[in-house]
Parts: structure tokens; sequence; C-alpha cells
């Protein structure tokens, strides 16, 4: 799909993140090897944060939401649809929004809706919330991603280094009939799904103590079943082949060149992934943020407005600039959009303890 919306525009980022950092050296100094030094240095792997072991997803968004309100960026009866966008749901049933709905004790009337989506989850939430706000006249569409991909025991952790990082974004999206038209396109390809792939805790496979026994996938890399498998010549492959005529289509079709983005706010899955992205696309190291992999982990689906809070937050707080940002992942899913952010009413980060 390629498309145009018109009248649409964010108008604040909220990053919510757990205070738990844990460090890839000091996770691996009980099995360091020549190995994952070189990983470290190639991959940009260093600090991530981590949620404790029973958090969710849904208190991170709660704890955010209470922040905006009580900061008065957002009122109650402003919000007309609430859209969380996870693949680690908080149950099976009742869905996160729902609950954020009851907690929050907002009107009957604003749609809660639920989208399971990894990597690409900021920009299929946000194609859902232009679409949404086309029917929410002057209410505000409200946009979640998180996930809790990482949380384990301090014991769990010592087990096995991960670059991967835990926490939740929320994005305030309204209609402005005089804001600057967005440009997106989004992609899938059920075929390639095993690349990137959690083999139990959905009806297909139940967690069982069986599920949870370390096994070699291949490469001498110890997984269960409970976790994620990525097949990481397989991902990479994907992502040199689809995002860069991904982005040639989307420059074209909003009319606009690659030199004219001030910044291409990514997902990043690694360091070395993204340099090679760049390098392929002929963009500027500095024009496309790497740092966020190795700041806070890949925090999956919240890595592109992560992105946008850390890398240029206090900039897009006072002006605006025309930028790129894409998801791309498990799925396989991959979108992308050109669109002009900035003036936002707020653009920050908190921590939680959670």
């Amino acid at each position: 799909m390629i498309t145009t919306f018109e009248g649409k525009k964010i108008t604040g980022i909220l990053g919510v993140l757990p205070e738990t950092e844990y460090d890839y050296d000091e996770e691996t100094k009980e099995f360091a090897t020549v190995q994952t030094r070189r990983l470290k240095k190639i991959m940009g792997f260093g600090k991530r944060r981590a949620a404790k072991a029973d958090s969710t997803v849904g208190d991170f968004a709660l704890h955010g939401m209470r922040y905006i309100l009580d900061k008065g960026y957002l009122k109650k009866e402003e919000i007309g649809a609430i859209i969380v966008v996870t693949v680690t749901p908080d149950y099976m049933l009742p869905h996160i929004s729902n609950i954020l709905h009851g907690e929050l004790s907002l009107s009957r009337d604003v749609i809660c809706v639920d989208i399971a989506q990894g990597c690409a989850a900021y920009m299929v939430g946000l194609n859902q919330a232009y679409m949404l706000l086309d029917r929410l006249g002057d209410k505000k569409a409200i946009v979640i991603t998180g996930d809790v991909l990482c949380r384990k025991t301090p014991e769990d952790r010592l087990q096995e280094a991960s670059f991967g990082g835990d926490g939740a974004t929320i994005t305030i999206v309204e209609n402005d009939k005089d804001a600057d038209h967005i440009y997106a396109n989004v992609y899938t390809d059920g075929a390639g799904r095993e690349a990137l792939i959690m083999h139990a805790g959905g009806y297909r496979m139940p967690r069982t103590p069986e599920t949870g026994i370390l096994q070699d996938i291949g490469d001498g890399t110890m997984r269960t079943l409970n976790d994620i498998w990525m097949h990481g010549s397989a991902v990479f492959n994907f992502v040199q082949k689809e995002i860069p005529p991904m982005i040639e289509e989307i420059l074209e079709y909003s009319g606009h060149d690659k030199e004219e983005i001030k910044w291409f706010l990514f997902h990043q899955p690694n360091q070395f992934m993204l340099q090679k992205l760049a390098d392929r696309m002929q963009v500027p190291h500095e024009k496309m943020p790497m740092n966020i992999v190795g700041t806070f982990g890949n925090s999956s689906g919240s890595c592109v407005p992560i992105n946008i809070v850390f890398n240029v937050g206090e900039q897009l707080l006072e002006e605006s600039y025309l930028c790129c940002l894409a998801g791309f992942g498990s799925g396989l899913t991959w979108a992308s959009s050109v669109m002009t952010l900035g003036k936002l009413d707020f653009c920050e980060m908190i921590e939680s303890d959670l």
C-alpha cells in the first residue's frame, strides 16, 4: 500500500523506559569470548533497559498516560481513540487499550484497538490513527507502542547476553487542516515469517516445561522455544534488499529527494545493519542516528519514537523538519513515511521503576 494522509499531524511524543539498566560487558563477563567482544564493536551493543519480572506493557502505558494527563499535555475529553501496538500483551483478553480505558475512566465512545505487530509497530499504529482521525472530528488518537520481551530476573540475565530493550512510547495524533501531507507505504511478505519467530506461547504451541529447554538453533546459539529465533542472515538480506527501494518509492511519491530529508529516523536492530543500509541508500551517517540499540537496546516497535525523542526531541519542540521514518522486521513487514515533524507540544523521555 502507498497512500497520502491529509490534515493530520503528530503533536507530542513520550518515551517511557524502565529504570533498570544492564551493560553488555557485565552480562557477558561470565562467558566473554572473542566473538562477544567482536559483536559489541560491530553491532554497537552497550547499555539496555529491561523491565522487572512482573511489569507489563500496560503498566508502562498507564504510567505514561497519567504523566501526560497530569502535565496537562492532554485532557481526557480530548481522547477519541487508543491504539496499542505490541507483541507482548498483558493478557490474551482483555486488550491493553481496554485496560487503559478503564483505569483512566474514559468516555464510552472512545475507540480501543490493539494490534499485534513488532518492528514496524510505530508505522502501522500511526497509519491506523490517521484513518481513525477521519471519523474523530476534533478528538485525538493516542498511539501506544511497547514490548517487554527482555523482562527476566537478574539471575536469568546472567545466562545470556541480549541486545533487546523494554519500554513503551505514547504519541498524540490529531487533525489539523493546515498540516502538510503525510506520505506512507507499508508492505508484507508472510512467506518470510520464520526469519523472526517465537514458536511457543500461542495456541499452536502453548508454553510448557519442555518449550523452556535450551537447544542449539544451528549455529551454536542456544535458544528455547519460548525465545525469539532470528535468522540473522535472512533478516540482514531482507533489510538490504527491501528497504532502499521502499524509501526511494516513498520519496518519489512525496515529490522529495533524499537531500531534502533532515533525518532518517529508522528502526534500530543493530548498528552494523544501519550502517550498511545508509551506505546502500547513499545517506550520510549523521542523518541516520544509530545509537539507540547501544543506549537503550532494540526496543522492537518502540525504536522509532524512542529514536525521535532521544536524538532530535529538543529540536522538534522549536522547529519543524522534513523527516523519513521507517520500521522493518517481523512479519515480515516493512513500512515508511515522509512527513513534516516538529513544533511539538512535548517530546520527552521519562523513567519508571517498573
